[in-house]
């Protein structure tokens, strides 16, 4: 078993104890399902890019403005 296969039986099964957990003990495995997405992601040279940093990253070449706007409160 490879350490990627052993991270994805651990990401399944944090997915499992996150649905039955209560409101003490989600917030850690949470975290460390974040932290076990991350390493998948590094390993499969993903480097943590999503559809949403991808389409922000195509609206930023096509010069778009992006998702948030400058604060004006301040002229």
């Amino acid at each position: 078993m490879t350490r990627l296969d052993k991270l994805r039986k651990l990401e399944k099964d944090l997915e499992d104890l996150m649905a039955k957990a209560n409101s003490r003990t989600f917030a850690s495995l949470a975290r460390q399902y974040r932290e076990t997405i991350r390493e998948i992601e590094e390993i499969e040279g993903n480097d943590g890019a999503d559809e949403i940093s991808e389409i922000l990253g195509k609206r930023d070449a096509d010069g778009k403005p992006g998702a948030v706007r400058k604060d004006r409160s301040k002229v």
